[in-house]
């Protein structure tokens, strides 16, 4: 690493051992919290639709039966007579900027993407704070760099990876598990080794998802924070392909729609595109769709994917129906699934081997 005026620091990431204040046994697990003057506690977790409510003890601790929790990296909190609470036994949260939910992770057997796995080179996790020329304030960046980055001396083509709607720069890593799911393809030599950075996508903080005025200014300023700022940052301080050619943008749900509104309306800078549960209106894309053969000369891939009981699944359709009327070659999967993350995991194990490719 070079020494930057501004702060910045690399850590590993490695699992922890403890999951939760839960006990994991014979393949199931039981959950508690101590709450002695509570009347009721209930379990939320994502693996389940069915919420568990916990039993009390004598000295005010309530616990649930063992519940059989399937291999996965799972959301959960308890509700506490009716307020949403994090389990304060468990240090992995979920990354958001108002965080409400644990995380409890349980490995697969063999282990999925989204696992450590001990047997395989790892790369790092970098993170940059630096001062944000167009909102004048400190941001946060976070760099993945692929195993034996550090020791060699190769550029490498760069990933611009975005997160959704509520949760910040961190979420692909700690949540998502993008590192692993990147060390994972490149070690099986299913995925060319690349730099990935994210970046917070919230300049303004949350905005509200109907307010098309404040969401426009919001990705404006995304935009040339990310052009101005971040890119040249990371650029400047890591070996990095030069070209269009070398460069990628794609995102989950609210980072789907930077990425596609973004990514083509500056095919000049990105060659691939990927919407994960993302939407674009296609007026915000209408040049690219007037120009369907200008568009594929310059595309090597747009990889668009949805969920059949996600609730974006229709702005997806009208997409893909105005993409096939200007004929712009792309792909789409429609998947099983709603609105989550055990489903964009997927996406991105499936949309990166298709990356900088010959």
């Amino acid at each position: 690493m070079k020494t930057l005026s501004q702060l910045a620091f690399a850590f590993f990431l490695v699992p922890s051992s403890i999951f939760a204040a839960a006990d994991i046994a014979d393949g199931k697990v039981t959950f508690s919290i101590q709450a002695p003057k509570a009347s009721e506690v209930r379990l939320k977790g994502q693996w389940t639709k069915q919420d568990a409510a916990l039993t009390r003890s004598g000295d005010g601790l309530w616990s649930s039966e063992a519940i059989e929790v399937p291999a996965g990296v799972w959301e959960y909190s308890f509700q506490v007579d009716g307020l949403n609470v994090l389990d304060p036994q468990n240090t992995a949260i979920k990354p958001q900027r108002m965080p409400q939910k644990s995380i409890l992770h349980i490995t697969a057997n063999p282990p999925a993407p989204w696992d450590w796995q001990a047997g395989i080179p790892h790369g790092t996790v970098h993170t940059h704070v630096f001062h944000s020329k167009q909102l004048g304030v400190p941001r946060e960046v976070v760099v993945y760099t692929p195993p034996g980055y550090e020791k060699g001396s190769e550029k490498l083509p760069l990933l611009v990876l975005q997160h959704g709607s509520g949760d910040n720069q961190r979420g692909w890593t700690e949540h998502g598990k993008a590192h692993w799911i990147l060390d994972h393809l490149i070690a099986a030599g299913k995925a060319k080794p690349m730099l990935v950075m994210m970046l917070d996508g919230h300049p303004h903080g949350m905005v509200p998802r109907d307010d098309k005025a404040k969401r426009g200014d919001s990705l404006a300023a995304f935009q040339k924070e990310l052009f101005e700022d971040a890119l040249p940052l990371v650029e400047a301080n890591y070996r990095v392909l030069p070209g269009q050619g070398n460069r990628s943008i794609a995102g989950l749900s609210m980072g789907g729609w930077q990425s596609l509104t973004i990514g083509l309306n500056a095919t000049d800078r990105f060659a691939y595109i990927g919407s994960f549960s993302g939407a674009a209106d296609t007026e915000a894309v209408k040049a690219a769709l007037d120009d369907g053969a200008g568009t594929n000369a310059k595309l090597k891939l747009l990889w668009i994917a949805c969920g059949k009981d996600d609730f974006l699944l229709e702005r997806n359709n009208t997409l893909i129906t105005a993409l096939k009327a200007a004929k712009v070659n792309h792909e789409w999967h429609l998947t099983e699934g709603d609105h989550s993350w055990p489903v964009w995991r997927t996406y991105l194990t499936e949309f990166v081997p298709g990356l900088f490719q010959p």
